[in-house]
């Protein structure tokens, strides 16, 4: 007959491997600096009647006047289905007017209306507010964007 003697394990203290510990992964870093960035925002943006998102809307039109559907949800990372409700939704503001493209029916053309393009000027104290809450030099501050910006484009 063989015995088999049994130690339980002493589960209260665990080794934890350190490729799976919180504080040594990049991604947690990131998840926490972008809810933190957008709840920054919300103060800013409550001023305007906008979401973060429909902010970011917004920052495109201004910069291109006009944008479809499509060019809109490459540029933001964003597919149809989160887009739409939020274009929609400032449609109902009328803060952007949609309409098919006579090029191509199926593509639908977002731009801007008057209170829309009224909302450029309010809002041109939100990148310098920002700014100044994360308390970074301009050198610095464009060097966390490049990273960032080279992140982004890896991941894509």
């Amino acid at each position: 007959m063989v015995t088999f003697i049994v130690t339980p394990l002493d589960m209260s203290k665990p080794t934890p491997n350190p490729l799976l510990q919180l504080e040594n992964q990049l991604c947690f870093p990131l998840y926490a600096a972008s809810r933190l960035f957008t709840k920054a925002y919300q103060p800013l943006l409550q001023e305007l009647e906008l979401t973060y998102p429909q902010y970011l809307v917004l920052l495109l039109l201004w910069e291109h006047g006009e944008l479809t559907v499509k060019e809109l949800g490459e540029r933001l990372l964003l597919d149809s289905g989160t887009l739409t409700p939020l274009l929609k939704r400032l449609e109902q503001r009328a803060l952007v007017s949609r309409r098919r493209d006579p090029r191509d029916e199926r593509s639908v053309v977002i731009g801007l209306l008057p209170a829309g393009q009224a909302l450029q000027e309010k809002a041109l104290c939100i990148p310098a507010a920002l700014q100044t809450r994360l308390q970074l030099s301009p050198e610095e501050f464009e060097a966390l964007r490049a990273q960032l910006k080279q992140l982004v484009a890896q991941l894509s």
